[in-house]
């Protein structure tokens, strides 16, 4: 019976533990006025800044726990909700809430979260970046490609472009990281684009961990998690957002 309370009161922490450094947020996206969570650093700003974009599960506690780490780490990060409330709790309503959602108001939902973040009077409006994962790494490409003032881009295994029209829009430096095994984004998909992106002139650092597959930095991700990888991954957007955003 102790132990059974011991690991209540391990989840209960785990799910509260990254909420109390954060207030719900809403702005207007169009005629519609959205939600989000914004997570703030300690001390004194003006601090740089993130939109934090979810995979096709949702706004859930992991994406919650990567926008706190964020702002551990300095940022002030805005974990926004391109489902308006609905989080997935199977694979078949992740992929059914993914495809519900319009690619204008997805891309308006994403130009919205930009500009709160350079309207709040604590931000460094020329430091605003963007990250996300999976889905939301492919949302993340999205903004570097209609932001033209976008200071940094991380992309985890998200859809990627090769179209030069579409490569020239992009002036942030972007970091991608893959997995060798994903049969979504395959490293050939991966390996094109990062050409593409070098014959521009473009800033990119690509990373493939070649024994991991799609969602490896989620442990949700039960058989695909790769601790090792993950951690390396996440020290490699440490270091890159550093650099590109706390100039």
């Amino acid at each position: 019976m102790k132990k059974i309370c011991l690991l209540i009161l391990m989840s209960i922490f785990v799910a509260t533990s990254f909420a109390a450094d954060s207030k719900p947020v809403s702005y207007k996206s169009g005629d519609e006025t959205v939600q989000g969570l914004l997570y703030m650093p300690a001390g004194k700003g003006p601090f740089p800044a993130i939109i934090v974009i979810h995979e096709y599960w949702g706004l859930n506690d992991w994406i919650k726990e990567q926008a706190s780490k964020l702002a551990d780490q300095g940022y002030e990060a805005l974990a926004i909700d391109l489902y308006r409330g609905k989080i997935a709790t199977t694979p078949e309503m992740g992929h059914e809430l993914m495809r519900g959602v319009p690619e204008d108001r997805a891309k308006r939902d994403l130009h919205a979260a930009f500009e709160f973040l350079q309207a709040q009077p604590n931000v460094k409006k020329n430091r605003v970046g963007s990250i996300g994962w999976c889905m939301g790494g492919g949302y993340s490409l999205d903004v570097a490609l209609q932001e033209p003032t976008l200071a940094a881009d991380v992309i985890n295994y998200g859809h990627l472009v090769t179209d030069p029209d579409a490569i020239k829009k992009i002036n942030a430096p972007i970091l991608g990281i893959f997995g060798g095994q994903d049969r979504g984004i395959t490293p050939d998909d991966v390996h094109k684009f990062e050409a593409a992106m070098k014959q521009f002139g473009k800033k990119v650092e690509i990373k493939i961990y070649d024994d991991a597959g799609h969602a490896f930095e989620n442990p949700n991700n039960k058989e695909g998690y790769r601790p090792d990888d993950a951690a390396d991954a996440w020290k490699r957007t440490v270091k890159f957002l550093a650099e590109n955003l706390k100039k």
